[in-house]
């Protein structure tokens, strides 16, 4: 199988679809301060909350594109399959086409030069043997190209996920420090 080359990304772009990056909290005192939340860290919490639901909701939409595309190659390859087979094809052959569900028809086929493509939306057209495998190749190489930019996609917002959840720990923890130092600085002064 040949290497698909995937398009570059711009400079100060790290994924195809445009996902924000998620800035990593080293330092979580002082970014408390500069977030202006120092006293309320639910505030804070929430807004990563948000991010990390956001981030789910575009990774769920990932994964239905990715499936979409990983049945739609096959496809597109037993399509072309069928054509160079046509394009063989000198004599009438015998075969069977689904008519309904569990029916089945026996038809004599004869040797072609064109076939029907569905191209969504209720709409079909003839095309040349030709033009037919010109189109479903460009579909395919699209596709493929596609389902690549999809999956780094993927693993770019899995880090994105990751990193929203470690700074939503790292909040949350010092939440529970400076609250344990304000308890232990009460009871001494007690």
């Amino acid at each position: 199988m040949e290497e698909i080359e995937l398009p570059k990304l711009e400079a100060d772009q790290k994924s195809y679809a445009g996902i924000p990056e998620a800035v990593f909290v080293d330092d979580v005192e002082q970014f408390m301060k500069d977030s202006g939340n120092e006293d309320s860290v639910e505030k804070v919490l929430k807004s990563f909350d948000e991010q990390h639901s956001k981030y789910r909701f575009m990774e769920y939409n990932m994964v239905s594109r990715r499936r979409r595309l990983r049945q739609q190659i096959p496809d597109l390859t037993k399509n072309l399959e069928m054509i160079k087979h046509l394009r063989e094809q000198s004599e009438d052959q015998e075969t069977q086409f689904l008519l309904s569900e569990q029916v089945f028809v026996k038809t004599v086929m004869p040797p072609t030069k064109s076939v029907c493509l569905w191209l969504g939306a209720n709409v079909m057209l003839e095309y040349p043997l030709d033009e037919a495998e010109e189109l479903l190749r460009q579909n395919k190489k699209s596709a493929e190209v596609n389902l690549r930019c999809l999956e780094h996609d993927q693993e770019f917002l899995r880090d994105q996920i990751t990193t929203t959840e470690v700074n939503m720990a790292r909040v949350h923890n010092y939440d529970v420090k400076k609250r344990q130092a304000k308890k232990a600085s009460g009871e001494d002064k007690s």
